[in-house]
């Protein structure tokens, strides 16, 4: 018998929800692959963030009844939580690929890797121990060049959450993944997690994008992803 191909599981940041993976859920079907678009917005609004995470994660990759192998995805801030999402699944993760991702840091929180100046800011711009919606972190004519579809901004934006700044410091998950790895980067800002993936020795690719290509420009980026994924070996 012949095994089905591998799911390509598609995980949204925490800091965003699954509007910001929607148009590359769709370019990826469209290029013949069994796509599964979790939303897991509900579990960053109170701390433990991590735990609640990857509990809920694990819950929906059940109750979606998915069959066969599984590719992880994961898209900004949820790349460190790839490895903890694959050791809570009984259904075989075949590869992992990081989509203008943070790596993972195991032990370490996100305030150990985060310069001090951009964690006064988001203390400064807190409220009641929340950081404002990830939208509020840039200059509203830098959010439409990202994304210039006003209805699809407007939806992706609606969906961010209020993320508590405790998550900011919750050590890491500390699980080991020693499967194959790809990373696909965007922006600029990642420019670092590539060079590490590359002295990896991971398969890279690299696109002349933004962080929300991957609504904004899905083709192109569903392209890159899937010749990620026949690249693990």
């Amino acid at each position: 018998m012949v095994s089905p191909p591998a799911t390509t599981v598609l995980v949204h940041s925490p800091y965003l929800g699954p509007a910001s993976l929607r148009p590359l859920a769709g370019a990826l079907a469209a290029l013949g692959h069994a796509v599964l678009l979790l939303d897991l917005r509900v579990t960053v609004n109170a701390a433990p963030v991590h735990q609640r995470l990857i509990g809920v994660f694990a819950d929906a990759v059940e109750d979606s009844l998915v069959d066969g192998d599984l590719v992880l995805v994961g898209h900004g801030g949820a790349g460190p939580l790839l490895p903890a999402f694959a050791d809570a699944l009984e259904i075989p993760v075949t590869g992992l690929v990081f989509v203008d991702a943070d790596l993972p840091t195991p032990g370490r929180s996100r305030r150990d890797d985060t310069p001090a100046e951009r964690m006064a800011r988001l203390k400064s711009i807190s409220r009641d121990g929340l950081m404002p919606r990830w939208d509020r972190w840039f200059a509203p004519e830098d959010l439409a060049g990202m994304v210039p579809d006003v209805r699809l901004l407007e939806e992706i934006v609606a969906e961010a959450p209020e993320v508590p700044l405790a998550f900011l410091k919750e050590p890491g998950p500390t699980v080991a993944w020693t499967g194959p790895c790809g990373y696909l980067r965007l922006s600029a800002a990642y420019d670092g997690a590539l060079a590490t993936a590359r002295d990896l020795g991971w398969p890279v690719r690299e696109l002349a994008a933004n962080h929300l290509a991957t609504a904004s420009a899905p083709a192109e980026v569903a392209a890159a992803v899937a010749a990620l994924i026949t690249q693990l070996p």
